[in-house]
Order: structure tokens, then C-alpha cells, then sequence
């Protein structure tokens, strides 16, 4: 009987993974093992780009790859992981508990939206986290158009001056002025705890985020939070109010619940704690990778962000390894020293940084022609093509 390789999740991290992993066996002319994609859907989700316009259009097939090297797909969500009897529950497209066993488990189910208990979030905010919800802010931004004009019908509140709060905010003023015409009275409101415009961010890029806000019309409300969320618009910690219509919460995420069903260490956002190989500390069958990995990308104390860009690296590497440990050989520990970042800035351009510390390198347009390379091209997945695919699989190609 094949052994299997069981993958949980169909994003960055588990695409890569069942590539990589198929790639090994490849070259190992090794027939003898199974790989297996459990996921919702057969399609990579570009969650990176949920902040921008036409939300459904931001997934890729990869059903027509999986067939071109041999990975076979399962329809279904993961529900349960029993470890003693390496068995997954999961539900399928019908609607039907079915179980699935394993030899080996690579957990790749990714990261959600942190639940927040701020009054009103559940009921009247929106999130650009998953597609159905940037979906949903779409339809209510078109739908602002048959409204009675008002300060709170043009105005949005942004909750939270992080990555996908910057993008999401800076991206506003040019998808309201498409709904609501180019000689709306826009206005674009960040809330954010920080001291300064993109302080979470750092010094050195924090000056182009606060150029292009003020360029494309975003203000910021800093050394603030939201009490409350309400219909009319948020009240602030300090008893304020901003009357808006369009409240989105951006503050943060945690990895998936599935996590707390393997034992092992899990850090503050839930993240299982992980070997050089990505296998979780004291189990000896089950790798985690992407957003659930608590992976340190280089040796002088530096962890992988829920990123995709720390997502392809590590899926390629979990895929690798996990294959490495059926076949015997060598294994390659992960490493991802190289670390940047590449903020788009709506109508202004992007920035683009290299290292921790964020060095600037390229803004304006010239960060947004890259920033547009990556969100279009990049993070793709390969052509449906076996040897293509298997090419790009590799680990040891930089993702950055």
C-alpha cells in the first residue's frame, strides 16, 4: 500500500508544499507515496490583494496543476486531527463527515482575522481578510451610490495602521471616487494607537506612507482606538465620534484554530512551534507551514511573518522535508535571511524596503511597477505544466 503525505490547506503554504514535496518523489523516481490536498477549494485565494477592487476575481485555479503532477485534490473542510490515530475529520462538499488517514500531515490551513471584542465589529463592521468578506465590502461600497448623499455616506474609518490597514485605506479614495464619482468629497479616516503616521511600520518608511496619505486623501487618528462600532460610524476610546457608513477592522490576525488539536508550544498568535524542517516540535508525523509555523528564518533571532512571502518559502521547504524524511535523505533546513517589504500607496505609487529595519530602496512609481509585478505575476501559482511546475517547487529559489 502507497504511503501518504496528507496536506491540509490549499494557499500559499499548502500549494507549495504538495508541489515540493512532489517534486522530490520526482526525483527520486519514488512512485510509491500519495500526496493529497484537503481544502475548501481547488484554487489558490491571492488574499495579499483583497484590499484592492473586483475581490472575485482574485483566485487562481489550481485544480488542472494538481492533475498535471499528480497531486490529488479533496473537496472538504478539516474539522478534526487525531493524532494517535493519524486520521483527519473533514466535511465534504455534500455536506458529509468523511475521515482521512495519514502517514504524514503538513498543517498549511493558514490565518484568520483575530475575533475582536469591541463592541459592534461582528455586526456592522467589514474585513478585507477572506474573499466572501472583501466581496462583501465591494458590494456595500457600490451600494453607497443609492444612498442620500451625506459626510458619512463618503467617509470610511480603517481600523488599525498596519500593512493591510495602509493598503486597504490608501486604495479608498480611488474606489469610492469610481462609485461615487470623480467630484465626491471623499474622506478616508485611519484609527490607529500609534504616535505617528505608520510608527508600526518604522522611521524610515513611515515618511512615505504619511506623504501618500496626505496626497491621496487619507487622514490619520493616531494615539487612538475604537470603543465601539455602531450603524452611524465608531466612537473612539477618548468618547469621540466619526460618523461613517463604512467601518473596516484591519487589527490583526491568529492562525487557524486547527493548531490547538496538535500537541505541541504555540506562540502568542497561535502558531505551532517548529524544528529547522519544519517539523512541529515533538511530533514525529506532522509538519506545520505558512501562517501556522512559528519558524525562525534565520539565526540571529528573526521568525517568519504571516506573510506570502515567508508562506512560498516555507511551503517549498515543509513540502521538501516532509518527503525527505519518507525517502531517508537529507532534509534542507529552512532559511529565509532576506526579509522586504513592498507597500502599495494607492494613486501615490509603493514602497518598496529591503531587511528588518526596513531600508526605503524604490517609491513612488517605481515601487508601484514592482508592487504590480508581484501582485499580478509573483505569486502565482506555476503553469499547469508538470516540469514547470516542479521547477518552481524548488526550495532552494529565493523568494525574495
Amino acid at each position: 500500500m502507497k504511503q501518504h503525505i496528507l496536506v491540509i490547506g490549499a494557499g500559499f503554504g499548502g500549494m507549495w508544499t504538495a508541489l515540493s514535496a512532489t517534486r522530490l518523489f520526482d526525483i527520486h523516481g519514488h512512485s510509491d507515496v500519495e500526496v493529497t490536498v484537503l481544502a475548501p477549494q481547488a484554487e489558490l485565494r491571492v488574499r495579499p490583494r483583497f484590499y484592492e477592487p473586483n475581490a472575485h476575481q482574485l483566485a487562481a485555479p489550481i485544480g488542472e496543476l494538481f492533475d498535471a503532477v499528480g497531486v490529488k485534490f479533496i473537496k472538504g473542510a478539516a474539522e478534526t486531527i487525531d493524532v494517535q490515530q493519524k486520521r483527519v475529520g473533514y466535511l465534504d462538499a455534500s455536506g458529509v463527515r468523511q475521515v482521512c488517514s495519514y502517514d504524514k500531515l503538513v498543517l498549511a490551513t493558514g490565518s484568520r482575522l483575530a475575533q475582536s471584542s469591541t463592541p459592534g465589529v461582528t455586526e456592522y463592521a467589514f474585513d478585507v481578510d477572506q474573499i466572501e468578506q472583501a466581496v462583501r465590502l465591494e458590494n456595500h461600497l457600490k451600494s453607497l451610490a443609492n444612498q442620500p448623499l451625506s459626510k458619512a455616506r463618503n467617509r470610511v474609518v480603517v481600523a488599525g495602521g498596519g500593512f493591510t490597514g495602509i493598503e486597504t485605506a490608501t486604495e479608498m479614495p480611488a474606489r469610492l471616487r469610481a462609485i461615487l464619482g470623480e467630484d465626491a468629497d471623499i474622506e478616508v479616516v485611519i484609527v490607529d494607537r500609534g504616535e505617528k503616521v505608520g510608527a508600526s511600520m518604522g522611521a524610515e518608511i513611515s515618511q512615505s506612507i504619511a506623504e501618500a496619505s496626505t496626497e491621496v486623501g487619507v487622514t490619520w487618528r493616531l494615539k487612538s482606538t475604537v470603543a465601539a462600532v455602531d450603524a452611524k460610524g465608531v466612537t473612539l476610546a477618548d468618547g469621540q465620534r466619526i460618523e461613517a457608513n463604512t467601518v473596516v477592522w484591519t487589527t490583526g490576525v491568529r492562525a487557524s484554530s486547527l493548531t490547538e488539536q496538535i500537541p505541541g508550544e504555540r506562540d502568542s498568535l497561535g502558531r505551532l512551534h517548529v524544528d529547522s524542517h519544519l517539523k512541529v516540535i515533538g511530533q514525529a508525523d506532522i509538519y506545520a507551514t505558512g501562517d501556522v509555523a512559528y519558524a525562525a528564518t534565520d539565526d540571529i533571532g528573526n521568525y517568519a511573518l504571516m506573510t506570502c512571502q515567508h508562506a512560498i518559502a516555507l511551503g517549498r521547504h515543509a513540502g521538501n522535508n516532509v518527503a525527505a524524511h519518507l525517502l531517508g535523505v537529507d532534509p534542507t533546513p529552512y532559511s529565509q535571511p532576506k526579509y522586504v517589504t513592498c507597500l502599495d500607496l494607492g494613486s501615490w505609487g509603493a514602497v518598496y524596503t529591503e531587511g528588518w529595519d526596513r531600508q526605503v530602496k524604490l517609491t513612488g512609481q517605481e515601487g508601484k511597477s514592482l508592487k504590480t509585478q508581484i501582485n499580478t505575476l509573483w505569486i502565482y501559482p506555476p503553469a499547469a505544466d508538470r516540469e514547470t511546475a516542479l521547477a518552481a517547487a524548488d526550495p532552494l529559489i529565493p523568494v525574495a
